[in-house]
């Protein structure tokens, strides 16, 4: 099973990094041991003292695809939820400084937890579907798939001709403004539309 992600997939989130806005998707990828289910706590890492949430949807992937053509995109995944790609933005902000990967503030153990899944047929248009990230009760970060620049079939698409898709991966389409950080004690709770389908204690 595979944890691909997707970078600076909104504008706005880009531009509070300021980071440039990209012409096509910009992907790294998770370990299998970065996946929390069940609603189990996230414990901060002892080698990182700036650990933010970033909310974003995730699409599960229902059967094998290489080489998809957009248009065919749809076929592959038929069940959507939330999840939280943490991020170590104090080591990564030392690794991009030295023009490294991502993958140790992106990748550590425990780093994605993901929600309840829900069939893409109870949702809205995957164009029109809304989330949002609370803490603490407070809506932190919220976005609309639609302000995507690159959308969930496009992403899809453009993975498969990489990496060989398989029943089970798991696709991060990015993040909307207002990363921040969390701390011990913090609670999160994330939304699809008014449902939510993820709670996440920091520990």
């Amino acid at each position: 099973m595979k944890i691909i992600c997707v970078g600076r997939n909104y504008i706005q989130h880009a531009a509070e990094l300021n980071n440039p806005v990209p012409s096509e998707p910009v992907i790294f990828i998770k370990p299998d041991s970065a996946l929390v289910t069940n609603e189990k706590p996230f414990f901060i890492p002892p080698f990182s003292s700036d650990i933010h949430h970033e909310v974003e949807l995730v699409v599960k992937i229902c059967k094998v695809g290489k080489n998809i053509a957009p248009r065919f995109a749809h076929r592959y995944y038929d069940e959507i939820t939330v999840g939280i790609d943490f991020t170590a933005r104090d080591l990564q902000a030392k690794l991009k400084s030295n023009g490294l990967p991502w993958t140790l503030a992106k990748g550590f153990d425990g780093s994605a937890p993901v929600g309840r899944f829900v069939p893409c047929a109870s949702l809205s248009p995957t164009n029109q579907i809304r989330f949002r990230l609370e803490k603490n009760g407070e809506v932190v970060q919220s976005g609309v798939s639609g302000e995507m620049l690159f959308s969930i079939d496009t992403i899809v698409a453009f993975v498969s001709k990489y990496f060989t898709l398989k029943t089970g991966d798991l696709i991060f389409t990015g993040t909307p403004a207002g990363v921040g950080p969390v701390k011990e004690g913090d609670t999160l709770c994330a939304f699809i539309g008014d449902e939510r389908l993820l709670t996440c204690n920091v520990r």
